[in-house]
């Protein structure tokens, strides 16, 4: 057997091991159900999902650590992932900003792909209208219409935008550009103030209109013929995804 050969079946041995000791280490014991590893959160009673309210802590332990691979991370380290805010608004950073502020932030790095007023610009989303189309043949899924907290708002441009340099502005200018968002869905003036303690306490339209997913974890059996049975499918809503520049596809205009 050749050197090289050697060498590659010693990196399998060496993967196998390392493979068998994490198998070893978190598959569940020979009396442990799936379904005792399956624990969703139950929703606190009268209410539906919403993430400014408490919820229950989660019962599922990670597993231990394996001796001699890792460490623990830093807190430098860590710090600098932590930046994701619940719909609570934990985590928000310190900071402030208004529409008014992030007016000219948002023409800036925003309107050439989403438009000066939100409308959206060819098959880039509008982020203002659609109020009340959910439930229609034709939903808009805006800020406006859809979002369920807003400080998930600031949390998504933060972190997301702008397109092409994503946390390349300071936190005041995230802070003005979703104040701007916001007033333009007409939920706040042009002077209110957006920070961590404002931006929770906006209800947003679509606050409760979210429900707890209730279907059972059940194994997908795959359909390979008449899956249809009959029914007949239609399209009833135009997705900006695939539609060419300019094909007039009837979803650029603001409502």
């Amino acid at each position: 057997m050749s050197r090289l050969m050697l060498k590659v079946a010693g990196y399998a041995a060496a993967v196998m091991l390392i493979a068998g000791l994490v198998q070893a280490q978190q598959a569940p014991g020979p009396t442990a159900a799936i379904s005792d590893l399956y624990q969703p959160f139950t929703a606190p009673p009268g209410e539906r999902t919403r993430a400014d309210i408490a919820w229950p802590a989660g019962t599922v332990a990670l597993p231990s650590p394996i001796p001699g691979i890792g460490r623990p991370a830093t807190n430098a380290e860590i710090a600098g992932w932590d930046i994701a805010v619940r719909g609570d608004g934990h985590n928000l950073p310190p900071g402030s900003g208004t529409a008014k502020e992030g007016e000219e932030l948002y023409v800036t790095h925003c309107a050439a792909c989403h438009g000066d007023f939100g409308e959206g610009l060819e098959r880039w989303p509008a982020l203002m209208g659609g109020r009340g189309s959910l439930r229609s043949d034709q939903p808009r899924r805006t800020i406006g219409s859809f979002w369920q907290h807003a400080p998930s708002v600031f949390d998504y441009i933060r972190r997301a935008m702008p397109y092409a340099a994503p946390q390349s502005l300071t936190n005041d200018e995230y802070y003005a550009i979703t104040a701007y968002v916001l007033y333009l869905n007409e939920l706040i003036g042009e002077d209110d103030k957006m920070d961590a303690t404002s931006l929770p306490k906006l209800a947003m339209p679509n606050r409760d209109g979210f429900v707890l997913e209730g279907r059972p974890d059940t194994e997908n059996n795959a359909c390979m013929s008449n899956c249809r049975e009959g029914r007949a499918v239609s399209v009833t809503m135009d997705s900006r995804r695939f539609v060419a520049p300019g094909s007039g596809s009837g979803t650029d205009k603001p409502e």
